[in-house]
């Protein structure tokens, strides 16, 4: 069973299209800046212009909650084993429901969750892949009861506070996520998601697959974003990402002073590592 996927469509044009899959707990609207900086960096560089889409993901923004049928089995704990490939799925259906049979998939943190299940369901619709600010292991442990206790505090208390903490900032963090704009940026996005929708997607991710064995199987054009401020996905991390594939064509780009949320703190940068991505594929 898959699941319907919303799509937001930031330009359309020829060839092989650009798909950018968002980060928990906001939704599509973090690729904004990014999507325009890749037209104007297109425009510029005399590029044809492709298509670029933003699916929304099951239960981000306003998009409808999955249904337990929708969702699967679940374990124990109250993870959902199942959804991250079911969800996977639903992306792969509206790529072809938009004309498509390959994209370049581009995944920022649970948004790379989805990458690297196109690449192990769908291999043949991988035309290039890049990896932001994420990671291939499951979660096991503290990290997978702590997205179990997110996903029943927002249900119980019918609150998005319990992910309110994105939206702070430390010392530790980029000058970006320190300013006053990106503060009031990331709480209107994180007012906006619906509790339910929240605890969803923690339950979603919690159950998901150890994905550390997709990364050999990546043998096309492959691009590896990751902020050198990012306290979860550090430069030293990702590169064990890109040294895991196969792919000889895996480009690496640590951006300074810049945290989890490359392509909102930085979107002319991560713009530049994808579009130079795209025209690595079409060569």
């Amino acid at each position: 069973m898959t699941m319907k996927i919303e799509n937001t469509t930031y330009r359309d044009g020829f060839g092989i299209p650009l798909v950018l899959i968002h980060a928990f707990p906001i939704d599509h609207r973090m690729w904004d800046e990014c999507a325009q900086a890749i037209c104007d960096l297109s425009a510029l560089n005399d590029v044809p212009p492709f298509s670029i889409y933003a699916p929304q993901m099951p239960g981000a923004g306003t998009s409808e909650i999955p249904t337990a049928v929708e969702s699967g089995s679940v374990d124990p704990d109250g993870a959902y084993p199942q959804a991250l490939e079911r969800m996977t799925q639903g992306y792969a259906e509206l790529l072809k429901s938009l004309g498509h049979t390959r994209a370049i998939w581009v995944g920022l943190s649970m948004g790379g969750y989805v990458a690297l299940m196109m690449q192990k369901l769908h291999p043949e619709m991988v035309a290039g892949i890049a990896l932001c600010d994420t990671k291939a292991q499951g979660d096991a442990g503290h990290s997978r009861e702590n997205r179990l206790n997110i996903a029943r505090q927002c249900e119980k208390g019918n609150s998005v506070d319990p992910v309110m903490g994105f939206a702070k900032a430390t010392d530790k963090d980029s000058s970006v996520k320190q300013s006053a704009a990106f503060i009031r940026k990331f709480t209107a996005w994180l007012n906006e998601q619906s509790p339910e929708g929240v605890a969803w997607r923690e339950r979603m991710a919690a159950g998901r697959p150890d994905l550390s064995d997709v990364l050999p199987q990546i043998t096309v054009p492959a691009a590896i974003v990751s902020g050198d401020k990012d306290p979860s996905s550090p430069p030293a991390v990702m590169k064990e990402l890109q040294q895991a594939m196969t792919s000889t064509d895996a480009s690496f780009t640590a951006i300074e002073d810049c945290g989890h949320f490359s392509a909102v703190e930085h979107p002319e940068q991560v713009a530049r590592a994808l579009l130079d991505l795209v025209g690595r594929v079409h060569d």
